[in-house]
């Protein structure tokens, strides 16, 4: 299947509702391959696709990326899973806030100084 360069950003947003930015990297390197794309005929370059276990091909003139059979259901499946964890990290920062500034409270510094005297 080939994906024009905004229709990945349309299936990742499909299962994944926090932003382009809170995604993630989509690839850090990449290596050429034979295929070639289909608008420009440049070869494809093959990237692991968010870190994960899963590799896909892209244009490097930005014009798609080629997804193998179920690779579109995977893409939703690990961004589904992404934004799991994505909302129990933000509700984890949040905890830990609250609980430091319940710490830096006045009533808990005298609790505290108070177990020393």
């Amino acid at each position: 299947m080939w994906l024009e360069h905004q229709e990945l950003d349309q299936l990742e947003d499909e299962a994944f509702d926090f932003g382009d930015d809170a995604k993630g990297t989509l690839f850090l390197s990449s290596t050429p391959t034979t295929a070639k794309c289909p608008e420009c005929n440049t070869p494809l370059q093959r990237f692991q696709y968010r870190f994960c276990d899963l590799q896909m091909d892209f244009c490097v003139n930005q014009h798609g990326y080629w997804l193998d059979e179920d690779e579109d259901t995977r893409v939703l499946t690990l961004m589904k899973q992404e934004e799991k964890d994505y909302e129990r990290k933000v509700l984890a920062e949040d905890q830990w806030a609250k609980t430091l500034t319940r710490m830096r409270s006045g009533s808990f510094l005298n609790k505290v100084r108070n177990l020393f005297h």
